[in-house]
């Protein structure tokens, strides 16, 4: 079972790549006709959502693997550190549906939808800063 735990936690990850993507998807707006910004919101959206699925398999995953994992025991630190930081990754993933949904709206209207835009790069920013944390603390947890 721990074999096939582990295995569903590197396709976790493999899913919340979306967010390393993001940001550099997310830079292009600006430069894209009205027509191109709704797909790339609209897919943006979808790209959002299978992270949010694959971060739920994360935690999921990830719980079971910390509780019968034979390596040691990790810190009440590293697992508090580690949860913030995905509950966080989860909240900021959802804030961020918004305003691509604003987007994909005012360029069906043929609005101006450069504050929505600018959200989205903000967000998408700490987003990434926060993915590429948790990478960080997966690769070097702290032990008792």
């Amino acid at each position: 079972m721990l074999n096939v735990m582990l295995f569903l936690h590197i396709v976790g990850a493999v899913g919340m790549g979306v967010y390393a993507i993001m940001p550099f998807v997310v830079g292009k707006f600006k430069q894209l006709s009205g027509t191109a910004q709704e797909g790339l919101a609209t897919g943006l959206i979808s790209g959002g959502r299978v992270g949010q699925y694959a971060l739920v398999l994360q935690l999921l995953t990830g719980g079971y693997l910390i509780s019968n994992s034979d390596a040691g025991d990790y810190t009440v630190a590293w697992m508090v550190v580690v949860i913030v930081i995905f509950v966080a990754l989860g909240a900021l993933s959802g804030i961020v549906q918004a305003p691509l949904k604003r987007i994909a709206a005012a360029s069906v209207n043929g609005e101006n939808a450069s504050s929505s835009i600018s959200r989205v790069q903000t967000i998408s920013a700490i987003i990434f800063i926060l993915f590429l944390v948790i990478i960080w603390l997966m690769q070097v947890p702290w032990y008792k």
